[in-house]
Order: structure tokens, then sequence, then C-alpha cells
């Protein structure tokens, strides 16, 4: 039986890989710095992530989604406990053995999965805690916090950081948001096609945008000069965020640490290539190309430090 786990962790370990490549394009790059354990660890916490928010985005009634959300969960909680995950197909049940295996070898905190479970309802529409607007930034927090910040905490043991420490910590979670306020910028259009702002209401009604404009400029596929400045300055938030890691990821053990700052710098260039749209956020996708990814993490291993973000 315990050849048998063993056998299914290594398939999910492997269907995770492809998951992240074909998926986390900057992650699957950036991960690949890492010592062997620690990149496999990437992928099944990846994976999972993405098979949760496939759940939420893929069509279905909330009903379903919710069920499905169960199920996965369900499947998880028996993994951790060394039983087979019940409901789910066997690529799914492969991929959780896998991600249990990198939680016990790494002493993941498991709270960090109910913390993450928590936001993807946020995304349910007929759940208790759901929500598709959001007025401030302190309310972004109660949704990014699981949805992002628990990542960068779940990713602090495979980085072999010092998980006591406060600062290093607080560094983690906030790399996180400042990944996830990057997908919400380069996402406006894909979450208003979902009837979702994740941009904070108060923030974009400083430049005279509110709910109706947002929408209006959506579904002209053209972002009007208010949202343009809009987002400027969400970038420049965005940007702040970044900066206020930087120490957290010079902390990182030296081993560890290209790996985290390749995706650093990869994910926070996604805000040039913004910029150079013009801050058109519905123009095209904002994406880095490959060259310049490959780019940062030759820099990253390098060991310079980032000055500029």
């Amino acid at each position: 039986m315990a050849d048998l786990a063993a056998a299914d962790a290594a398939r999910g370990y492997r269907l995770a890989q492809h998951v992240t490549r074909a998926a986390g394009r900057t992650y699957y790059l950036a991960s690949r710095l890492l010592p062997a354990a620690g990149r496999r660890g990437v992928f099944a916490l990846y994976a999972y992530a993405r098979m949760a928010d496939d759940v939420v985005d893929e069509p279905g009634t909330p009903a379903v989604q919710s069920a499905r959300l169960d199920v996965l969960e369900a499947g998880l909680s028996a993994a951790l406990a060394g039983a087979a995950p019940p409901a789910v197909d066997p690529d799914t049940a492969d991929v959780l053995a896998a991600l249990a295996d990198t939680v016990h070898r790494f002493g993941i905190p498991t709270d960090t999965f109910a913390a993450f479970g928590r936001s993807m309802r946020m995304d349910l529409p007929g759940d208790p805690s759901f929500r598709n607007r959001y007025a401030s930034f302190e309310e972004l927090a109660e949704y990014t916090y699981g949805s992002a910040a628990v990542i960068g905490l779940q990713l602090l043991p495979i980085l072999g950081a010092d998980v006591g420490d406060e600062a290093t910590a607080a560094g983690a979670a906030l790399l996180g948001e400042a990944f996830q306020l990057t997908n919400f910028l380069r996402d406006v259009g894909e979450d208003a096609a979902r009837d979702r702002i994740y941009l904070p209401a108060d923030h974009l009604a400083a430049f005279g945008v509110d709910e109706q404009a947002l929408m209006a400029d959506a579904a002209r596929r053209r972002a009007g000069e208010p949202l343009r400045h809009a987002v400027a300055h969400l970038i420049a938030v965005n940007r702040d965020q970044y900066r206020r890691t930087s120490a957290a990821i010079d902390a990182l053990p030296r081993r560890t640490r290209p790996a985290i700052s390749a995706a650093a710098r990869s994910y926070s260039a996604i805000l040039t290539e913004i910029e150079r749209l013009d801050h058109d956020v519905f123009a095209r996708r904002a994406v880095v190309p490959r060259r310049r990814r490959l780019g940062h993490a030759t820099l990253a291993l390098s060991g310079r430090p980032i000055t500029r973000w």
C-alpha cells in the first residue's frame, strides 16, 4: 500500500508539473531554479490552486461549482490523512497525493488551505461569503489573504526560509498579494466578463471611474482616459508592494533566492507591459516575452539585487 501511495504521488508530481508548465509559465520557469524537491513542491501547490480556480471559473451553476469545490477539499483532507481521496478522478487523486506528500515533507501549515478555500468561495454566487465588488483595499485584503498571501506563506518552508521570522513571513505574504494585484490589473477585461471587479472602488472613484464607466469601457474593449489614469495609479501602488518585499527576498537562503527573485522580476514586468499599452487593459492581455523571463532568471542567478521595480 505504501508503494502504491508513493507511485500515485510520483505520478501526481508529473501531472502537476504539466499543469504548471501549461498554465503558469512564470512560476514554471522560476521553479526550475529550485532544488528538485522544492521544485516538485511548487508544482503540487500550483496544480491544486489551478484546480480550485478552474472549479470556480469554469461554466456551471453556483450549486454545482460549490459541490465540486467541496469534493476537492474533502479529497485534500483525505490525502493529508493518508486515505484515498473519495469521489475524485484518478488524475486529481494523484495530484492530491503529491500535494499531501509536499505538505508533510516540508511541514506546510494545513490551515492555509482552509483560508485559500474561503477565498475561492468568495467568487461563488450564492455562497454566504460571495463578493464580486470591493469598496477598498481593506475589503479586498480579506480575499487576497486566502487567494494569494497564504501561497507565499506555503512556499516559505519549501524555500528553506525561517518561517518563524515575522518580517520574512510578512514579506512572503505581501509578495503573494503583489502578484495578485498584478493579475487583477492584467485581467480587468476577463474579470469584467465574469461580472467581477477586483480593483478597489475608492481608488477608481478618485479618477472618476465608477462601475458603469468600467463596464462600458469593457464592452467597447477600450479603456477611457479616466480608467487609464486609475490603472497608472494602481500600478504605482503595486510597484510599492513589490519594493516592500525586497528585504524578505534578500533574506531567503542563497540556494532558493534566485527562484523567487526571478518570479518577482517577471511578474512585476507585466506592469511595464501594461504601460506599453498606454494603460489600456482591454487592448490585449499583457504578457512578458519568454526571452525577457529568461533574462530575469539569469539576473536572479547572478545574485544581483532588484534595484528597480
